[in-house]
Formats: structure tokens, sequence, C-alpha cells
């Protein structure tokens, strides 16, 4: 068994499991999510606990094991607390505004890049240096705040660019010219 998924998982008040032979669903006062069972993986709940079981001891099963428990675990607190990802713009110029469903970037591109937010993340450019991403998905939040930071990575040299506030840019000493 996989150390990780032989843990039960307590359920906080307020939130509400439901689970099904093929999939698991979590209700809180955030939202709803939804996660499908693996086949040789069965979730059993016992009060305000739930319990994860694998058919077999084979390699791959105790890694799904461990997987399926830490991503129940995930939309719980996300129901209940939910997620965010800081994002820093940095450079001269650099900006950033929401637009109706658009994030509107200005990055030293000779145009502005538009990204479009999803339905269940909320983007806050309340500073337009710093790019605030939430919502209940650990997954889409960390997708999302991705996504952006693909548009202009920082680089070594001057620290231009999107990064995630908790990154460190190591920089680069420039070229010398000798005489």
């Amino acid at each position: 068994m996989s150390k990780i998924g032989k843990k039960p998982v307590l359920i906080p008040q307020g939130v509400k499991v439901e689970v099904q032979t093929d999939a698991v669903l979590v209700e809180g006062p955030k939202g709803k999510l939804q996660h499908a069972l693996p086949p040789v993986i069965s979730c059993e709940q016992k009060d305000n606990t739930l319990f994860f079981a694998t058919k077999s001891d084979s390699k791959i099963n105790r890694s799904l094991h461990g997987t399926t428990r830490a991503l129940v675990v995930n939309m719980i607190k996300g129901v209940t607390e939910g997620y965010t990802k800081v994002l820093l713009i940095e450079g001269v110029g650099y900006k950033a505004v929401v637009q109706g469903k658009n994030l509107k970037l200005n990055v030293g591109f000779t145009h502005s890049v538009e990204y479009p937010i999803p339905d269940d993340v909320k983007i806050d450019a309340a500073k337009q240096v710093e790019v605030v991403i939430s919502g209940i998905d650990k997954a889409k939040v960390g997708q999302v705040a991705a996504e952006i930071r693909r548009i202009c990575p920082p680089e070594p040299y001057k620290g231009k660019g999107i990064r995630y506030s908790t990154e460190r840019i190591r920089r680069k000493v420039g070229k010398s010219v000798t005489k």
C-alpha cells in the first residue's frame, strides 16, 4: 500500500462528499468539484472520514492510490479555502489590465497580448504589476498561471518579464568588453 494513500481523509464541517462507484463529488461553500476514480482504486466513507484502497499491490496501483487520495484532499481544500497564485510583472511599461473576460498584457511586444479568462478562475489585476489568480481547482489555477507566465517569462540579465511571487530569478552578469 501507498504511505500517502492509506492515511484517512477527514472531511471538515460544511463540506459534503458523495462517493459513487466511479467518482467522488465534493461540495463546499465555494463550489463543487468532481474527480473520476481509477478502476483499481475504491473509496469508502465512514462518518466524516474517507478511506482509499487499492485492489492489488503493483507499483502503478500504489502510485494511483496515493495520487487519488492527494487529489481528493486538494478538492476538499479548494471548496473550503480556495487556491491563489500571484504573478509579478517587471519591466518599464509592462502592465496588466482586466477588460471584461480578457486579461490584457503589455509586456514589451509591439502589440498587447490578450489572454481569455476561463469561467471557473478569477483573475484580479488591481495593481498593474501584480496579477492574482484564484479558484477552487488547484490544477486549473496552476495551469492558468503557467500559461500567463509563458507569454513573457523572466529573462536573467535584467529580470524583465512575468514571474511567480515566490520565484527568484538568478541574475547573470552581462558581457564585459576588454581593451
